[in-house]
């Protein structure tokens, strides 16, 4: 998710990424320093020591973030997805010459949210109101920021949130706009939402760069594959389906609406549908995984085995059915 957000910032000449991060910072670290020298881009960390919020990272990571230079930089929540269309905030942000930019996107159902009442001609924010029970607006906050360096004058270091005390601030001076954003928008957080969000990805694909997606007799609607996955004979897959590289599908094979993470065999006859495999898991023959079951890393489901809405944790053997939706330590 992470990867998709950076090379969307290299694009519009971002030279440097700050992470903040709480918790194994090592982990993403080590998984991104392949991709520093790929994308010719500078990634580091600021690590909290205690968790600080949505603003307090800002002010932790205040002397990487201050240059001298004046030049606005990007703050994105890192499990949104979009098509992130920098470019267009960049023109808007210096177009209207206030401290702070927000992306907004429409939604069905505001009273969730916190929603973003702003003038539609300029996009200048006149307040936020959480979860209204009266409409007074369907859009809300993205999580996908451009800020002027002025901004971290208002936030101190302590854990302290930039929606519900920065942001409020600055729009009080007349100096916060908000962008409505264009295309798909989706937060990833939960497992089901990263499903629904795995689709929008793809519609967008189709329209965007339809070479990318598979084709052929065995494949329904949108569908990503890895270049060095390998599929058996006699599957169905689609739709909604990503593969990542090394996966083996074995002939038979039903899956819809899943991702399969890097390394995962899949055995003959199995079906899964509307479920995360995770890294380097084995599905057994003719298993049937759904109803949003996630198996963590390295997880071994055996033969004929049924999981309905299973959550298991990495490192784990499944040698009986998952009746309804459990947690497997």
């Amino acid at each position: 998710m992470i990867l998709h957000q950076i090379e969307a910032l290299k694009d519009v000449g971002v030279t440097e990424v700050i992470l903040a991060i709480n918790y194994r910072p090592e982990v993403m670290i080590n998984f991104l320093k392949d991709f520093e020298d790929k994308l010719g881009i500078k990634i580091t960390c600021s690590q909290e020591t205690e968790p600080l919020g949505t603003a307090g990272p800002l002010a932790l990571a205040r002397g990487k973030l201050v240059d001298g230079s004046g030049e606005p930089f990007f703050v994105l929540n890192s499990d949104v997805i979009s098509e992130y269309p920098f470019a267009e905030l960049i023109r808007f942000h210096k177009s209207h010459g206030g401290e702070a930019t927000i992306m907004v996107t429409k939604v069905d159902e505001p009273s969730k949210y916190g929603v973003v009442v702003m003038d539609e001609e300029t996009g200048r924010v006149d307040r936020f109101v959480e979860k209204p029970k009266i409409f007074v607006g369907n859009k809300i906050n993205a999580g996908i920021y451009l800020l002027n360096p002025s901004v971290l004058d208002h936030i101190e270091l302590r854990p302290t949130s930039i929606e519900k005390e920065v942001f409020p601030k600055i729009s009080a001076g007349q100096k916060l706009y908000a962008m409505v954003l264009p295309g798909f928008w989706m937060d990833i957080g939960q497992p089901k939402d990263y499903i629904t969000g795995l689709r929008l990805y793809l519609d967008s694909l189709r329209k965007k760069a339809p070479s990318r997606l598979a084709a052929g007799p065995h494949i329904v609607g949108n569908v990503l594959v890895h270049e060095n996955a390998v599929i058996g004979e006699g599957c169905l897959i689609g739709p909604d389906v990503a593969i990542g590289p090394g996966c083996v599908i074995e002939s038979g094979v039903r899956l819809s609406r899943c991702t399969v993470m890097r390394g995962v065999r899949i055995k003959k006859h199995s079906c899964v549908s509307s479920s995360i495999i995770g890294w380097h898991s084995t599905v057994g023959q003719w298993a049937r995984i759904e109803n949003m079951t996630i198996l963590g890393e390295d997880v071994h489901v055996s033969d004929e085995v049924y999981s309905n809405g299973g959550v298991v944790l990495p490192h784990k053997e499944i040698k009986s059915s998952i009746l309804k939706p459990e947690i497997v330590m």
